[in-house]
């Protein structure tokens, strides 16, 4: 089982360049999906950012 990696909202700005606020709503809307920690906080899967930046990571080739 491979466990990803959650980025804080300031490191998902930094990466995706999208404005925090932008990303509370796109939070609130359901447009992103986005995990609370116990204390509330919003941290993103780091697939979601690459899902808005538009980067996906190409799949392994299978092998005949």
């Amino acid at each position: 089982m491979m466990i990803e990696r959650l980025l804080t909202l300031s490191e998902t700005c930094e990466r995706s360049g999208i404005h925090p606020n932008t990303l509370r709503k796109w939070d609130k809307q359901g447009k992103i999906r986005v995990v609370r920690t116990v204390g509330g906080r919003r941290r993103i899967p780091e697939s979601e950012v690459e899902r808005l930046m538009g980067i996906a990571k190409p799949d392994t080739p299978k092998k005949p």
